[in-house]
C-alpha cells in the first residue's frame, strides 16, 4: 500500500505538506502507521498546478527521505493545489514511468491500493483504454490503466461516474480472474480546479484517507494518514465515498462502481 497527500486552498509552500509536519508525507515514507506496509521506499512523485493549466510533475525512483533535489523543491515551489505521492510497490517494477501521480492534460492523479490479480488481466485492461490515449501509457501499473480507462469512460465532465464505470471495468476483470481482494482503492484527482477523492473497498479493508480543513491556510489536506498526531480534527472519510473539495466547502457522496458481474 502506498502513501499520499493532496492539498487545496491558499498557496503554500509544498514543503509544508510533504515535508514539514511531524508525520508529513515523508516521514511516512518510512513509517507508515495506518496500513500493513509500513515503508514506501519504490518511488515518489508530486503534481502541481501554478500559472499553467497542465500541472507540473515530478517524479523519480529514489525513496522519497533520500532524493535532495526534492526537499530543495517543496521548500522552493508554492502552490495552491498539489499532490504527492510515496510508493509501494504491489507488483510491477520500480521505475519512473509506475511512480505517481500521472498526469494527462490538465489532468492529474494517483492511487492507493491494488486490483486482485492484475498480472493476470494486465493485457485485457490495456484493452480499455482506447486508441486516443493509448499513447500516454507510459508505464505497466494498474493504478496508470485505471486513470486513462477513466478518462476514456468520461472524467472530464462526469468524475465521479467516470471512476465508478473504471473501477467497475477494472473490477470485473479481477472477479472473473479470481483474485481477492478484488478492488482496494483511495484515489485523488483534479482537473487544476477542483480536487476530487474517493475511498472504496470490496472487503472491509478500504485504504485510510482523512480530510482536515485549516481555517488558517483557508485550505483543504486530504492525506493516507493525518500529518500531525497533536490534531484531533482530522476526519475520517467513510468507506464507499466519493469527495468533491472546493475553495471552501467539501460534498461527500456515495460511491458504488458499476459492475457487469457481481463483485465479492
Amino acid at each position: 500500500m502506498c502513501r499520499w497527500a493532496a492539498y487545496m486552498g491558499q498557496s503554500i509552500f509544498l514543503e509544508d505538506i510533504v515535508s514539514l509536519p511531524d508525520h508529513s508525507l515523508i516521514r511516512q515514507s518510512q513509517g507508515a502507521k495506518r496500513c500493513p506496509t509500513p515503508v514506501n521506499a519504490d518511488g515518489f512523485g508530486i503534481a502541481w498546478y501554478g500559472e499553467r493549466a497542465e500541472p507540473g510533475l515530478y517524479r523519480d525512483v529514489l525513496p522519497a527521505w533520500s532524493d535532495p533535489n526534492l526537499l530543495n523543491l517543496v521548500g522552493q515551489v508554492r502552490s495552491g493545489l498539489f499532490m504527492a505521492h510515496v510508493r509501494a510497490s504491489t507488483g510491477t517494477a520500480t521505475s519512473r514511468n509506475n511512480c505517481h501521480p500521472f498526469a494527462v492534460g490538465r489532468w492529474s492523479f494517483m492511487h492507493n491500493g491494488q486490483f486482485g490479480g492484475y498480472d493476470n488481466f494486465r493485457r485485457h485492461a490495456d484493452a480499455l483504454i482506447p486508441d486516443n490515449l493509448y499513447c500516454q501509457r507510459k508505464g505497466a501499473t494498474d493504478s496508470e490503466a485505471l486513470f486513462l480507462i477513466a478518462l476514456a469512460q468520461g472524467l472530464d465532465g462526469d468524475p465521479k461516474g467516470a471512476m465508478q464505470r473504471a473501477i467497475g471495468l477494472m473490477g470485473d476483470l479481477a472477479v472473473a480472474k479470481g483474485e481477492a481482494p478484488h478492488i482496494r482503492a483511495a484515489c485523488a484527482m483534479s482537473d487544476g480546479q477542483r480536487l476530487y477523492a474517493l475511498r472504496y473497498s470490496s472487503d472491509d479493508q478500504a485504504p485510510s484517507l482523512y480530510h482536515r480543513w485549516s481555517a488558517s491556510r483557508q485550505g483543504w489536506a486530504v492525506v493516507s494518514e493525518p500529518l500531525e498526531g497533536d490534531q484531533t480534527d482530522w476526519k475520517e472519510v467513510p468507506p464507499g465515498s466519493f469527495c468533491v473539495f472546493e475553495r471552501d466547502k467539501v460534498e461527500i457522496t456515495s460511491f458504488c462502481p458499476e459492475f457487469l458481474q457481481a463483485a465479492a
